[in-house]
């Protein structure tokens, strides 16, 4: 899940994150963004999940997030990005992003629970709001139904998915099936068993069996991967 989100985060490589609250998804998204070469201060009101990720980010800090004199002697003023991974406690939530909104931190990214949550924490700072729970779950639906075998959507109706070749597509090349003009998608890449990954061109033909990576509108994405008839 940590993957989905940080795939979401526009941060150029090198750039210093701190993430707030160490718990499950905290922590998984400080621990992937590590992984991705930025450097990650975490903090954390409890001592237990400061002593776990101590030796895994770059600082790991206990101490009172909510307060914005607090956060200002640690130097998260200077952070261009902030996350705040906060769950269970809605006004710790609020009033960490209030103190960060304080400090002029330009990039505020919070984790809500609920749309509630969501929209009070835009209206007092935040830049960007995911909803772990319900996108996960989301994306799973996807997954389940068989009509995709990899989805990401982002916050702006847009998604990308890794899907069976549907049937209109078989045996035509890309420029043939006109998928972009037909669905409104594009496919992005071909995948075919025991071949390279291949940029999907116009002249690209599509075998039945093929994966296809396919981008564009979130319901035009599942519409296209619904598709199963010929045109």
């Amino acid at each position: 899940m940590a993957r989905l989100f940080t795939e979401q985060f526009a941060f150029s490589k090198g750039d210093s994150v701190v993430v707030i609250g160490l718990g499950r998804f905290g922590g998984a998204v400080a621990n992937s963004l590590m992984q991705l070469g930025h450097d990650v201060m975490g903090i954390d009101r409890d001592a237990e999940p400061v002593h776990e990720w101590a030796d895994l980010l770059t600082h790991a800090v206990q101490a009172d997030s909510t307060s914005a004199m607090t956060m200002r002697q640690l130097g998260v003023g200077d952070f261009a990005h902030a996350i705040v991974g906060i769950g269970g406690d809605l006004a710790a939530s609020l009033m960490t992003v209030m103190a960060l909104t304080e400090l002029e931190i330009p990039d505020i990214w919070v984790k809500a629970m609920t749309p509630e949550h969501g929209k009070i924490a835009e209206r007092i700072g935040a830049h960007h709001v995911v909803y772990p729970e319900a996108d996960m779950g989301e994306r799973v639906a996807h997954l389940i139904s068989g009509r995709m075998m990899d989805y990401i959507e982002f916050d702006d109706g847009f998604a990308i998915a890794k899907i069976q070749a549907p049937s209109v597509t078989h045996e035509r090349s890309l420029a043939e099936s006109a998928v972009r003009e037909h669905f409104g998608v594009t496919v992005v890449g071909i995948k075919r068993a025991h071949e390279d990954f291949q940029h999907g061109k116009p002249g690209s033909v599509v075998l039945p069996g093929d994966l296809l990576i396919v981008s564009g509108p979130t319901k035009k994405v599942e519409a296209f991967a619904a598709s199963g008839r010929r045109r």
